[in-house]
């Protein structure tokens, strides 16, 4: 039978073995390590996936800064990039593209800006006027045959914000007599952010594609007829503006609307990015120097149509 002196050493023993297994020789693990050990199933989006085309711009926004909003997580959501000009239409017999339902990319359409000149280097409203130079010239739509001589348009950069947030520098041809009216309105438009998807010359080649009908490029001087009227247009000698067509259309009494795909913005009860209103800043600005807008008109309803002389 053990002694006393014997059980006591035994129970010492024991205890020390006790205290090591309750202890550790190396720090707790930290938060970060836990998060690591975590099993579950985990959705990883690479950088290359979640990035748009190359060929289009986007403009981040930051988070909110205030601490006390609760975050929600909401599950990835894959938006679609329309390709304005890819999917020409079947032809109609008068040579217009078959008018068909707004595709769903375009119902609300917020496109991002293609730029073709260098952004403004701040935030400031910035308009030049020059002798249209000769490069210009030839990627217009200027020919000898034209109602306007070239001498007598004159080439305007003009700052403009896009649909999609973004700072751009746009350009117009114009007729010398309203140059200083046009840097006028859009510098109207500019102070009060007025989205503008596109604003660039409008080149010879595309008064012979066939329509797409999804442009949506703010333009001044075109050589081309009226629509369906077989005399010159306002456009041919620079005195006519249209602002965003395809989120402001052009509608007949028969139906027909161009550009083609725009039928879901003939409904101006629901209101959009860039769309004219009476009364809005596009309308009190053209007023402002005298121009008539096209969407006071009973028939045809022309939307996006500003012009010096009344047509």
């Amino acid at each position: 039978m053990p002694s006393n002196r014997m059980l006591r050493r035994v129970a010492l023993v024991a205890s020390m073995v006790v205290l090591a297994g309750s202890c550790s020789l190396q720090p707790p693990p930290s938060s970060d390590a836990v998060a690591l050990l975590e099993t579950g199933p985990r959705t990883v989006t690479s950088e290359a996936d979640a990035a748009p085309p190359a060929d289009v711009e986007t403009t981040q926004r930051p988070p909110s800064r205030d601490s006390s909003e609760p975050v929600e997580t909401q599950p990835p959501v894959e938006q679609t990039y329309w390709r304005v000009g890819a999917s020409p239409l079947p032809l109609r017999p008068d040579g217009l593209g078959e008018i068909q339902p707004t595709p769903q990319e375009l119902v609300d359409r917020r496109l991002p800006t293609t730029s073709t000149l260098p952004a403004p280097a701040a935030d400031d409203y910035v308009a030049t006027s020059a002798v249209v130079p000769a490069d210009v010239l030839e990627r217009s739509t200027w020919h000898p045959g034209c109602p306007v001589g070239s001498e007598e348009l004159r080439y305007l950069t003009l700052s403009f914000w896009g649909f999609d947030g973004g700072h751009h520098t746009g350009e117009m041809l114009v007729h010398a007599d309203v140059a200083d009216a046009v840097i006028e309105v859009f510098g109207a438009l500019h102070a009060e952010r007025f989205p503008i998807e596109e604003m660039r010359v409008t080149a010879a080649w595309e008064l012979d594609t066939a329509p797409t009908g999804d442009g949506n490029n703010t333009s001044a001087f075109v050589c081309r007829s009226a629509v369906g009227m077989g005399r010159w247009s306002d456009h041919a000698s620079g005195l006519a503006v249209d602002i965003n067509p395809f989120v402001n259309p052009y509608v007949r009494s028969d139906g027909v609307v161009i550009p083609e795909l725009a039928s879901a913005y003939t409904d101006r009860e629901h209101r959009r990015d860039g769309m004219i209103l009476e009364g809005g800043i596009v309308t009190d600005a053209f007023d402002a120097v005298g121009w008539t807008w096209g969407g006071r008109w009973a028939s045809p309803l022309d939307l996006m149509h500003f012009s010096a002389t009344g047509g």
